[in-house]
């Protein structure tokens, strides 16, 4: 910590970070600042439920999404140490639902994000799912089971798959003849005393002093509804004291040994020999000269991140029940504040590079119906159903419709769901196309109905 700087400026330049939030008319934040094993400030800022008028504390407890990675991957490595499972295992040992991909997929491919394995969510979201709804650990084993392609060669990239990390719950479970709910409770969390601490399985559940999902609208604010019954990649419950707790373990590993806790912090080593960032369930790389470590998470109106500099022992918690906040930029202007005589020259920004504006041609509504009728998806038992009115190529879906616009490119339309490619057969009859997301890659529709 700067010695130069009184504990009360620091305090007062971190207050002012949360200024506009801090308010009973709004929701906020919970914060705590961990330096050398202590907790040197915590602090509630908004309001955890805005129909009671129910402040925020630190003691409040958080939806923390992908906060949940780090845990789910250390019950794994509890049990990769006690022998009873490796990490170089296929998913088939432990999935014989599962087909064979042609590739060999591991338990490290899923820890590290290089599957290669479609994201659940993306997939529940083309299916016809809304975020919303009582999404279960079945539903989401149910989508994935279905899945015939792969987005690419297991190893060969990274991209963020929330799949894998349901995947390694259900792992957990099948190996310790324990949810990872009951798992992490009797092996992490009790003996770290982490008592507001859990994951969250049954939606139906009451928790005392939780925080309430919230995002701003032109008059105030709106609940984001959060009904999600699966973990794993998801769904821990807890609070910025406990955190405290957990980053404690990392210094003085009460449980799992040091080898444990070395394990999350294993990078990956892709097929081509690069080394990625991404661990098992942490980031790791610099910030302005010091090794940092950290991870952030977003669910409906949660946002989360977990910031440490294990060089320094300090570590910055950011947990919002805001849709419109970032802790991450949050917790690192925290670090600038209580690291500034440690940290290296602010990086000189480089202009962004404006995206160049897509192309979007006009077609005429003769040359649309070639598009139109119902296609069918065996991966996740939907139908697109397209459709032309007023000019423009609709797709519906079982709980809505979109508005497709068509690139400069053959048979290619983009809308809010990804982009569409239409297929052709060699005497260009249109018979099927494939979707692609952020996340998603090549899913094919066939055509069954229409010209």
């Amino acid at each position: 910590m700067q010695k130069s700087a009184t504990s009360d400026s620091l305090t007062a330049q971190v207050n002012s970070l949360f200024a506009e939030w801090d308010r009973p008319d709004a929701p906020g934040a919970a914060i705590a600042i961990i330096q050398n094993g202590e907790t040197v400030y915590k602090q509630g800022y908004g309001m955890a439920n805005l129909e009671y008028d129910i402040p925020i504390s630190p003691s409040t407890i958080f939806h923390v999404a992908s906060l949940s990675k780090q845990f789910t991957s250390f019950a794994i490595n509890l049990l990769a140490l006690e022998g009873k499972l490796s990490l170089d295992d296929e998913i088939q040992k432990h999935f014989p639902e599962f087909g064979d991909f042609g590739k060999p997929i591991t338990l490290r491919h899923l820890r590290h994000h290089t599957s290669g394995l479609r994201d659940q969510w993306d997939l529940l979201a083309l299916a016809g799912w809304r975020m919303e709804d009582v999404i279960t650990e079945q539903d989401i084993l149910d989508i994935a089971w279905m899945q015939r392609e792969l987005n690419f060669e297991p190893g060969s990239e990274y991209l963020y798959c929330n799949t894998g990390y349901t995947l390694l719950a259900v792992i957990v479970k099948r190996v310790s003849g324990l949810t990872l709910r009951e798992f992490t409770q009797e092996r992490i969390f009790d003996r770290l005393g982490m008592t507001n601490t859990h994951f969250h399985d049954d939606h139906r559940m009451i928790v005392p002093n939780r925080a309430y999902s919230y995002a701003p609208r032109e008059d105030g604010f709106e609940h984001r509804i959060l009904s999600f019954a699966n973990v794993g990649t998801t769904s821990l419950f807890t609070t910025v004291e406990d955190l405290a707790k957990w980053d404690q373990n990392f210094y003085e590993p009460v449980v799992g040994g040091t080898e444990a806790v070395e394990l999350l912090h294993d990078r990956f080593v892709l097929n081509d020999g690069t080394t990625i960032a991404y661990a098992a369930g942490l980031s790791i790389g610099d910030y302005r000269g010091l090794k940092r470590v950290d991870h952030s998470g977003a669910d409906a109106g949660y946002r989360a991140h977990i910031l440490r500099f294990p060089g320094e022992q300090f570590t910055v918690t950011v947990l919002c029940n805001r849709g419109d906040a970032n802790p991450g930029t949050l917790a690192y202007k925290i670090a600038d504040i209580y690291l500034a005589d440690r940290l290296g020259p602010v990086p000189v920004e480089q202009p962004a590079t404006p995206n160049p504006p897509k192309a979007v041609i006009a077609l005429e509504s003769s040359q649309l119906a070639e598009y139109t009728g119902d296609y069918f998806s065996d991966e996740l038992t939907a139908i697109f159903a397209f459709t032309v009115r007023e000019g423009k190529l609709i797709l519906r879906v079982r709980k809505g419709e979109l508005v497709l616009d068509a690139s400069d490119k053959l048979d290619t339309f983009e809308c809010e769901a990804g982009k569409i490619t239409f297929l052709r057969t060699r005497s260009k009859r249109i018979n099927g196309f494939t979707v692609s997301t952020g996340r998603v890659r090549g899913l094919r529709f066939r055509k069954t109905t229409g010209k």
